[in-house]
């Protein structure tokens, strides 16, 4: 077995799920492990479905969190889960930043609101404001 294979652990390399959940992609190891061993993971373009493959600094992750497909590449292999910005260390992200909305970048939508319509909300943005609720009220109360 020489030193040159991959996907074999050596003293640079260190498990797949492992760096998954070092560089805090994903909450718990097992949940890593669940994703690699569904062949949801590609190492240097090539689908990985073992849980225990050695990735090294320079190889080129491609998988799905979310919405988002998330090309990577490891710039290092962490001792420890470590926060957030210590994580973010151990990779370089290869993927374009995502298209943002006018509602993303702090741009607010401007609705009228008129005395006859009840206040308009976004499903499941919770409660109504006591501004909205008053309008509200007020629009419900004018229709009787």
């Amino acid at each position: 077995m020489s030193n040159a294979d991959p996907g074999k652990l050596s003293a640079e390399s260190l498990r797949i799920d492992k760096w998954l959940w070092q560089a805090r992609f994903f909450k718990s190891r097992s949940l890593a492990s669940k994703v690699v061993q569904g062949g949801k993971v590609r190492v240097n373009k090539a689908p990985t479905s073992k849980a225990h493959y050695a990735v090294r600094p320079g190889d080129v992750l491609t998988f799905q969190q979310g919405s988002l497909t998330r090309v990577i590449e490891i710039v290092a292999l962490g001792t420890r889960r470590g926060p957030a910005p210590e994580a973010r260390q151990l990779y370089k992200d290869l993927a374009p930043p995502p298209e943002r909305g006018p509602a993303e970048v702090g741009e607010k939508e401007e609705r009228p609101l008129s005395p006859r319509s009840p206040a308009v909300r976004d499903e499941g943005s919770g409660r109504p404001t006591k501004k909205e609720r008053r309008q509200l009220d007020k629009a419900l109360s004018s229709d009787d």
